[in-house]
């Protein structure tokens, strides 16, 4: 097998993994029924992700056209560069508004900052609930503890974390997935040079984000033939 049948296949197999964990999540309230739920789209912005950032401008539609027939989403972007620099906007429920503030953006570079994306998560969930966070970052240069602390804050207010993990840093595979377990959350890795995978991990959390479990489910049969492929293999 080439090493792009390989790749490929892991690719597959990451979103198949993502795709059961969010399955088999509980279900939230109100989102199940429809609704516009609130989402915070956190990305590190440090000056390895210059690229990745890139990308995800362009792949950010998915967040609203994923869940246009399910009241769609309120994104805020949230993201951290330099030195100590931080910043959350407000809450956009259109794609042309959120492209707009993330063009705004260029990368920088400084130490990870994930503890004050969760303890804003913290704070915005409490003043009004926040069905899900994405995170897509690639390092994790901070104390374990602390983020794990607030992960687990997180996952007792109901709002998971969603860790998409750019690269192969073990030390940040093994903090992403504690932060994720411990918020309720999921972690799926990703391969920049792979953008499907992570259009179809953002379209999922989404999706799940909008309408809950049973509307990740009715999006994924008439979804993608990879993402039907996956669904399937979970009967």
């Amino acid at each position: 097998m080439s090493d792009k049948e390989l790749r490929k296949k892991s690719d597959k197999q990451s979103v198949d993994q993502f795709i059961h964990q969010v399955r088999t999540m509980p279900k939230q309230g109100g989102g199940e029924s429809g609704g516009q739920g609130r989402l915070i789209f956190a990305l590190d912005a440090t000056a390895s992700r210059e690229a990745t950032w890139d990308q995800a401008c362009h792949l950010q539609s998915e967040l609203f056209m994923a869940t246009k027939d399910l009241g769609g989403l309120a994104i805020q972007l949230c993201y951290y560069r330099g030195f100590r620099e931080f910043k959350a906007t407000g809450f956009v429920s259109e794609t042309g508004q959120l492209l707009n503030l993330m063009n705004g953006v260029s990368c920088l570079g400084g130490r990870t900052q994930i503890s004050r994306v969760l303890a804003h998560a913290r704070k915005e969930t409490r003043a009004k609930t926040v069905k899900a966070v994405v995170f897509i970052g690639d390092f994790c240069e901070e104390p374990v503890d602390e983020l794990c602390h607030i992960a687990g804050e997180l996952g007792m207010l109901r709002t998971p974390v969603f860790m998409f993990h750019e690269g192969a840093d073990a030390h940040a595979k093994a903090v992403f997935q504690q932060v994720s377990k411990l918020s309720g959350g999921a972690y799926a890795p990703f391969d920049r040079n792979s953008p499907q995978v992570l259009k179809d991990l953002m379209a999922a959390v989404a999706v799940y984000a909008s309408g809950g479990a049973k509307a990740l489910q009715d999006y994924s049969n008439r979804s993608s033939s990879e993402v039907k492929r996956l669904t399937q293999q979970l009967r």
